[in-house]
């Protein structure tokens, strides 16, 4: 009887380790860089799979909306740059695997196959929008960052104990687009 007991002991000792410890929630994850011991942040994943930046460009002035679509295997698929102004910085013309087009005014980059991993962000300390676009909602990274830092942005799974750890990230004011 007694050893009955502690198998139920250590069976509930181990349920409660995986409930915690097991990643279970995908998420966007920003993870500041250059640093000893780094912030990270975090927006939870829903049904959404696709997701945009917004900044303004600095030399232009102009709105710059890249669009990104979440893999199975959460890498991150390149889907568009849209913007207004050619020339610094922003291209006038396709390399190989992307698409180049003018519509309406505006100018369409679109990427055929460009995945990737992660990508870094640098929240300057200028007055310029930065803002990420998730599920009918922006959320204005100069505001929830701190200015001056850079951050890897990725997706993964997330541990109840690296939620409580991190930092969720306020939610955004609404808006309308068309994708």
């Amino acid at each position: 009887m007694r050893f009955l007991q502690r198998l139920v002991i250590f069976s509930i000792i181990c349920g409660l380790v995986l409930l915690i410890f097991y990643p279970t929630q995908l998420a966007f994850v920003f993870t500041e860089t250059r640093t000893a011991h780094p912030t990270v942040h975090y927006i939870p994943v829903q049904e959404d799979r696709t997701f945009q930046i917004r900044y303004t460009h600095s030399i232009h002035k102009s709105d710059v909306i890249e669009s990104y679509k979440i893999r199975n295997n959460a890498s991150i698929q390149l889907l568009t740059m849209e913007y207004t102004d050619l020339a610094i910085g922003l291209p006038g013309y396709a390399e190989e695997g992307q698409l180049f087009e003018e519509l309406d005014g505006k100018y369409m980059l679109t990427y055929k196959s460009e995945v990737i991993d992660t990508f870094t962000i640098f929240i300057a300390n200028i007055d310029m929008d930065l803002a990420f676009r998730y599920g009918g909602e922006e959320l204005d990274l100069k505001k929830t960052l701190n200015r001056g830092k850079s951050y890897e942005v990725n997706v993964k799974k997330l541990s109840r104990y690296q939620q409580m750890k991190g930092e969720k990230m306020h939610e955004g004011k609404k808006y309308n687009y068309s994708k």
